[in-house]
């Protein structure tokens, strides 16, 4: 198979399916199967969320999957964004539906109208939930495993407040949310205010988490928007006001996916495999026993004894099967365990266990007596060494350009008027995509690369996926 430098897409693939993440054998293209492995990764990094959900005072809630086209077209420009994806079920049985409803492509058309009933008075505001569902659409684009699938695993939170200033303060939350969950995933990205042409439908504005990957591409990973009332006058969400009249609630969303997981697998992984980071991996430490013959049952003890010390304070898996240790390294390097303790007859004499970290190819020894301490160390290290890996590679290729013709295979960064006009031409020239103006402002001096006047800010301009 081709190595990671030589063809990104195949490596990918290769990568995906020799760590066992998901299976793409089932007969609806775009909708993979979890296996129990992939499955357990991305159960933490839902419980990650759910924990910052819960810090920040958001209820989980499950609406049902279907939506009534009567609902769904009440909000016309959201339709025009969803309309070419959208999967419809216009039949039950032999019986033609009077209504047909569609599979959510996402939920604001489903959860809003309940959102009227719900929301009475200014008491009721802020009202915080989030619900972590399958949603669907029909992505024309060739599918990759977790990047561009149909049946998407979706974390999506949906916020009410009483003014334009409170949503404000919820998408300033959002963001610190996703800087935690950035930093325990390892992966860094640019936050961006789309142009107005790319916002999600029917939003006020977009922000979304810009990644940077070895394709050479970026990868959209988070997205928060900030929707004023514009959906709160489509579905008549209104509050009874202490003054007593009625208004309109301003609403926000933030949005993630199982993309989450597929930039860990482009960041991180290598020729060996995937590189999951200690917060997501769902065996953090594999004791593997190295044995000799006549001294098997002395080594498998020792090694028994040092997995149960491991595991009130770390994910820990004991691989005593009898297979070759090569064949067993090989695995867990390929399914991205982030610490191997090796246990064998020199280790077992001298008193230590060998530690080979899956982030770098780096091997120490640790005594006997240390290695709870000096394990949840290690981790720790390797937790914050993947960002910072990440980071630097993401900050490396970040380019200043002058002109379209510099425009190169990295995050371009230049100078912008802000018009529309310029950025449809300079996408057209360039063939790649305009992220978005930095949400934090930051100091640009000089012209729009495009027209020439003055740029009112600097903006990034990339290949996605």
């Amino acid at each position: 198979m081709p190595t990671k430098a030589q063809d990104f897409n195949e490596w990918y693939n290769d990568v995906v399916e020799r760590a066992a993440l998901t299976d793409k054998r089932y007969p609806v293209k775009g909708m993979n199967v979890w296996t129990g492995y992939g499955w357990s990764v991305m159960a933490r990094i839902d419980g990650l969320m759910r924990r910052e959900m819960a810090r920040t005072g958001h209820e989980e809630v499950n609406f049902p999957l279907l939506i009534p086209e009567t609902e769904f077209r009440k909000e016309a420009e959201h339709i025009r964004g969803f309309e070419e994806e959208v999967y419809w079920v216009t039949r039950a049985g032999k019986n033609e539906l009077d209504i047909p409803m569609c599979l959510r492509p996402t939920s604001e058309t489903a959860m809003y109208p309940i959102f009227a009933l719900w929301i009475r008075s200014h008491a009721d505001l802020p009202l915080k939930t989030f619900q972590i569902v399958s949603t669907f659409r029909y992505d024309t684009k060739q599918t990759r495993a977790f990047l561009r699938v149909r049946e998407i695993h979706f974390f999506e939170a949906h916020t009410a407040h009483v003014d334009a200033a409170d949503a404000e303060r919820q998408v300033r939350e959002d963001m610190e949310v996703m800087e935690s969950l950035g930093r325990e995933l390892c992966v860094p990205y640019l936050l961006n205010r789309r142009p107005d042409w790319d916002k999600f439908p029917g939003a006020h504005y977009s922000l979304a988490a810009d990644a940077w990957t070895p394709g050479l591409r970026t990868l959209q990973v988070a997205t928060i928007h900030h929707y004023r009332d514009n959906f709160a006058k489509a579905y008549n969400v209104t509050y009874e006001a202490a003054d007593g009249s009625r208004q309109f609630v301003h609403q926000t969303t933030y949005g993630m996916s199982e993309r989450l997981l597929g930039a860990v697998v482009a960041i991180h992984g290598d020729d060996k495999g995937v590189a999951l980071p200690p917060a997501v991996a769902p065996v953090q430490v594999v004791v593997v026993p190295i044995p000799e013959k006549g001294r098997q049952s002395a080594i498998l003890d020792e090694a028994r004894r040092l997995a149960g010390e491991l595991e009130a304070h770390v994910r820990v898996k004991l691989d005593d099967r009898d297979v070759r240790p090569g064949a067993k390294f090989y695995e867990w390097e390929a399914k991205g365990v982030p610490l191997r303790l090796e246990l064998g007859p020199r280790d077992l004499a001298d008193g230590v266990v060998t530690a080979a970290r899956r982030d770098a190819s780096d091997r120490t020894t640790i005594p006997r007596g240390d290695v709870v301490p000096q394990v949840r160390d290690l981790l720790l290290r390797i937790q914050k060494d993947m960002y910072a890996r990440a980071e630097r590679d993401m900050r490396a290729h970040i380019v200043d350009i002058a002109t379209p013709e510099e425009a190169r295979e990295a995050i371009n960064r230049f100078g912008w008027c802000g018009d529309p006009e310029c950025g449809h031409r300079l996408e057209q020239d360039t063939g790649m995509s305009i992220l978005g103006t930095p949400f934090e402002p930051e100091r640009f001096d000089g012209p729009c690369i495009v027209c020439g006047k003055p740029a009112t800010s600097a903006a990034y301009l990339a290949r996605t996926y």
